[in-house]
């Protein structure tokens, strides 16, 4: 048994299974809806039911509340059809262009370069690569059908070895390891690219790029591309963290703003201790970017980090400094507690 699914406005079709969920059928049939944790913790795939009926698989109150749900709301990658839908969606362009692959990968290299922060690199077989866009993800297939994502944090062109940054969370199944047991030649397996969260390129204007922690990563690749495509798009950057340390590459982003004619760089710290010796601007980075940016009309934002630093900013930028809605694009690091 399977329902239809009609995405308004674009018109586009496709068929879903029974005990499919709705993003699960688009992505198999190529549509492009919205999306990033995939595990109803995010919010980033959430659009409403114009007709017909879904259930929703266990999912955070934050990212779909009640009274949301009772307005015909719902969280795409949660939503398992009872019927035939119809659904209102803003679709992504370009984000089926490269095939998800599963793949192994070796590791080649781990470097720390925080207490908490990890940079590893992955050799993809020989005579294999894995084509995606600035700001993707991929899926790490653990044992027992468990998986964790992590953003890519080079550029598509920079393809020799693929580049993640991990934070160790205590008590992870997946970084503990990475921070214990893991050893340069081991073998991992994923599946990528994944993610709505990309440059896109068919915009000439000014972007603002929000990070906290290892939300740097997704950005890296997005300036590391814009750089490698010469564009000439006006760029700044503002990095958050609670100490200056979080801030693990900030000697590479000053280099940017010393070589890139585009390129500005902002970082901002909000519990700096004395020892720190701290001199740079203080507070929330969101915050940060309201004081300089007050009319946010003309631009287009990319955040990427902790849930309630992407929320607060979405809610802000759009309320408080006129940012178009559709231009604010978001990809918010869900840990498996979240999930």
């Amino acid at each position: 048994m399977s329902f239809q699914i009609k995405v308004m406005p674009s018109g586009h079709e496709f068929s879903c299974d029974a005990g499919e969920t709705v993003l699960t059928a688009a992505m198999r049939a190529g549509v492009g809806l919205p999306y990033g944790c995939k595990n109803g913790a995010c919010a980033s795939c959430k659009g409403k039911i114009v007709d017909g009926s879904v259930s929703h698989k266990a999912h955070q109150e934050r990212a779909l509340t009640s009274e949301e749900e009772a307005k015909g709301m719902s969280l795409f990658c949660c939503a398992i059809p009872q019927s035939d839908l119809v659904i209102e969606a803003r679709e992504v362009l370009g984000s089926s262009d490269f095939p998800i692959k599963k793949m192994p990968t070796r590791v080649n290299k781990i470097e720390k370069v925080a207490p908490d922060v990890a940079v590893i690199s992955l050799q993809l077989p020989a005579n294999e690569r894995l084509q995606y866009r600035a700001g993707q993800y991929i899926e790490f297939m653990l044992k027992d059908g468990v998986r964790r994502s992590y953003s890519l944090a080079n550029a598509p062109h920079k393809d020799e070895m693929l580049s993640l940054h991990i934070r160790h969370m205590p008590g992870g199944i997946f970084t503990d390891h990475v921070f214990g047991g893991m050893k340069e030649r081991d073998i991992l397996r994923f599946e990528g690219p994944l993610g709505t969260f990309f440059l896109r390129e068919d915009s000439d204007k000014p972007m603002v790029l929000l990070a906290s922690g290892t939300g740097f990563a997704p950005l890296k690749a997005i300036v590391e591309h814009a750089q490698y495509a010469n564009s000439t798009r006006p760029m700044v950057l503002y990095w958050g963290g609670r100490r200056p340390q979080d801030l693990y590459m900030d000697a590479l982003c000053r280099e940017w703003a010393n070589t890139l004619p585009n390129f500005k760089y902002v970082p901002v710290i909000s519990d700096a201790l004395a020892e720190d010796q701290w001199q740079g601007r203080t507070g929330f980075v969101h915050e940060a970017v309201m004081a300089d940016l007050p009319d946010l009309s003309g631009y287009q934002v990319y955040a990427c980090g902790a849930p309630i630093v992407v929320n607060s900013a979405q809610r802000d930028f759009v309320a408080r400094c006129h940012l178009p809605a559709e231009e604010f694009y978001a990809d918010s690091f869900t840990s498996a507690a979240d999930q």
